[in-house]
């Protein structure tokens, strides 16, 4: 289970203390598919990195007690002098599993060919995409985090990373932050609506959507 409980997180910045989270506070059980939908800028990206542990709330407190990727795609914990399989190699050792047995599903999965033995500093933001959703499909997570992901790459790269994450790994609990309604219906069981920080919750997704559609608290 994930428990986020009475999380806020505030940033400083050079015209005051920005308040990105205010409050929040769900759970997400083994399998359960959650949805947050919420305009740009209401705090999404922030609240999915704070799950993630790539940062830490100013208040309150997220337990997990099952493993949980990094957000699809979020290529901010590479080793930019490491190549893309000594990044795979570091990561298999932080989660204690063997990067042997997933170098040639990496290989074949990103197409990164021979960018695989380059610096990853090198690597186009495209490139990074496909290294961070390869890695992530490589190891293997209880919960899947999910920040927009599906735009990497081509049409035909995000239709495999559709069957990697949505067919393939359809048991794993998974939670997904998006402003698009349509997405979230497809891929999600509940929704819950993000505005200005603060998170609110329906009693049924179509409630939800309604709400969302209406302009939430416009």
């Amino acid at each position: 289970m994930i428990e986020v409980d009475s999380v806020c997180k505030r940033y400083r910045t050079r015209t005051g203390v920005q308040h990105v989270l205010e409050n929040v506070g769900f759970t997400v059980s083994p399998g359960e598919k959650v949805g947050i939908l919420g305009r740009n800028g209401a705090g999404k990206s922030t609240l999915i990195r704070l799950i993630s542990g790539a940062e830490l709330p100013t208040s309150g407190r997220i337990m997990r007690s099952m493993s949980v990727s990094w957000p699809l795609a979020f290529s901010g914990g590479f080793q930019g002098s490491l190549t893309g399989l000594d990044n795979l190699r570091f990561i298999c050792r932080v989660y204690g599993v063997s990067h042997q047995e997933r170098v040639a599903y990496l290989e074949e999965f990103s197409e990164l060919g021979r960018y695989l033995r380059e610096p990853v500093k090198y690597y186009s933001a495209g490139m990074r995409a496909r290294l961070a959703f390869g890695i992530s499909m490589a190891v293997d997570f209880d919960c899947f985090l999910i920040d927009e992901i599906v735009a990497v790459g081509d049409n035909r790269f995000r239709q495999r990373c559709e069957r990697e994450l949505f067919e393939k790994r359809g048991d794993r609990a998974r939670i997904v932050v998006s402003h698009d309604p349509v997405f979230m219906r497809e891929h999600c069981e509940r929704a819950m609506l993000l505005e200005a920080g603060s998170l609110n919750t329906f009693d049924s997704f179509d409630q939800a959507l309604e709400h969302y559609a209406a302009g939430g608290r416009q």
